[in-house]
């Protein structure tokens, strides 16, 4: 009785969303980077594909503005969008944002208007007007779907709110060598990426029972070796995040990014973790990458931690759980616009646990 009433507690301080008597997600469909006035096909693709739950993982729109009234006229066009109108009638539709629809690319803690901003977002996401995410610093949000033993957990992270300045850096003299970027490496003790209260936060989230959890960051969190936004331009903030999945014994850990303007798959394996990460990244829904008006699409990129190719078209990701195997299977996948799968990884629900020493 007593753990009902601190449960029943915590959901109406918001401090999670519980949807214990809701079906165990099944499809789990993302994607990012979304220019608002250019046209949008994917979104029908998705819908057709029947996704229990989409995530929109960042630059929802491209608003890049300090002007509240141009950030709401730019997400107008996008809610105007037929397909993604046939999206939100398909399935939920939960997210967080990155720079362009926070208001300003690469921008961080020193955005002038974040607190307008974010209200926008919410209400663009029909969130309650008395919903604890109005009162907190950051759009990040968490939820935990379907019954014991099928549960999955959504945390979406917020890289933008509290995060602190980039640091610049030298720019690679050859790009075919494939180091591409502008930023460095920051160590500085007392930079961030989420702000002590999203940290503390988070840690509470890992700590709640779940079979499954996705953790969305709209910037890449594993890829390492290129010099873009990414958890590696705060090499203390991305060791502090592995070693919180280790430390909390969160099992079935999955991470979900965008940003990029391509798409792949990324593993890391980590003994204090005891078994493997993988960060599926999913960009753009509707600008392939490259440049184009120099005719350049394909691009050179290292990344040791990938896991197959790169797919520089129009994609979004998609994960289905099959609960029904004796032994449940994930299989994480980029999709092209036609929604065929481009890229996919597959593995068992089991092997994303630590085993026991």
């Amino acid at each position: 009785m007593l753990a009902r009433l601190l449960l029943g507690l915590m959901i109406l301080l918001g401090v999670t969303s519980v949807h214990a008597d809701d079906a165990p997600l099944t499809r789990i469909a993302f994607g990012s980077c979304c220019r608002q006035d250019k046209p949008q096909p994917i979104w029908n693709t998705i819908a057709d594909s029947k996704p229990s739950l989409f995530l929109f993982i960042g630059d929802n729109i491209y608003g890049d503005s300090d002007d509240i009234a141009v950030l709401r006229t730019k997400w107008n066009l996008l809610l105007a969008q037929p397909g993604f109108q046939r999206l939100k009638q398909t399935c939920p539709v939960w997210a967080t944002w990155d720079d362009h629809d926070y208001g300003r690319n690469d921008g961080g803690a020193e955005f002038p208007i974040k607190r307008e901003s974010q209200q926008l977002f919410l209400d663009v996401f029909e969130i309650a007007k008395d919903s604890p995410r109005r009162q907190q610093e950051g759009v990040y949000d968490a939820h935990i779907v379907g019954p014991v033993g099928k549960r999955t957990q959504i945390i979406l992270l917020d890289t933008r709110y509290n995060r602190s300045p980039l640091k610049l850096g030298v720019k690679p003299a050859d790009v075919s060598e494939g180091i591409r970027g502008i930023y460095a490496a920051d160590s500085s003790p007392d930079k961030t990426l989420l702000g002590d209260t999203q940290w503390k936060w988070l840690a509470e989230q890992l700590a709640k029972p779940a079979e499954v959890r996705i953790i969305a960051s709209s910037i890449q969190v594993i890829p390492d070796d290129h010099l873009w936004e990414k958890w590696g331009n705060f090499p203390n903030e991305r060791e502090r995040l592995f070693r919180l999945i280790a430390s909390s014994g969160a099992k079935g850990v999955v991470l979900l990014s965008g940003d990029r303007h391509l798409a792949e798959i990324s593993r890391l394996d980590r003994a204090d973790i005891g078994y493997p990460l993988f960060d599926i990244t999913s960009s753009s829904l509707n600008m392939a990458s490259g440049n184009q008006t120099a005719g350049i699409r394909w691009v050179n990129e290292v990344n040791r931690h990938r896991v197959g190719l790169t797919w520089f078209e129009t994609n979004s990701g998609r994960i289905d759980i099959d609960w029904q195997a004796t032994d449940p299977v994930l299989t994480m996948q980029v999709c092209a616009e036609t929604g065929v799968p481009v890229l996919t990884q597959r593995i068992k629900l089991s092997d994303l646990a630590a085993k026991p020493k």
